[in-house]
């Protein structure tokens, strides 16, 4: 879940690559990965599509046991807003949502009011 993540386990990332474009995302789901690499795109097994993930620079170090990287990914399931605007999440996100606009490179990102599917309560 994306309060899981701390900024220690994200401060090696040097870019966060999109897949697609996250402009008109309201949220996307964020997880951290044991992958094999620190760079390029990782393989994806669940249900849904992979929306993005992150590049970790050279000096992030692998686990001594498994030899693998934490990298955060981000994704979006079948029954997202994206995909169902009037389903389970017409208003209110995931625990592991945050608004991509949010997300940058060491930044775990956050809820927004476009994130959990509220107006804004800024009057422009």
């Amino acid at each position: 879940m994306s309060s899981l993540i701390s900024d220690d386990e994200i401060h090696h990332e040097i870019g966060l690559v999109w897949l697609e474009d996250v402009t008109d995302l309201d949220y996307v789901r964020q997880s951290l990965d044991r992958l094999p690499t620190r760079r390029g795109k990782p393989a994806y097994h669940r249900p849904g599509r992979l929306v993005g993930y992150a590049q970790l620079g050279p000096k992030a170090k692998p686990s001594h046991a498994s030899g693998t990287f934490r990298r955060r990914v981000f994704w979006l399931l079948p029954h997202d807003r994206d995909a169902d605007p009037a389903g389970l999440y017409a208003t209110g996100a995931p625990a592991e949502a945050v608004d991509p606009a949010t997300l940058t490179a060491g930044t775990k990102g956050r809820k927004t009011d476009r994130s959990e599917g509220t107006p804004s309560t800024t009057q422009a």
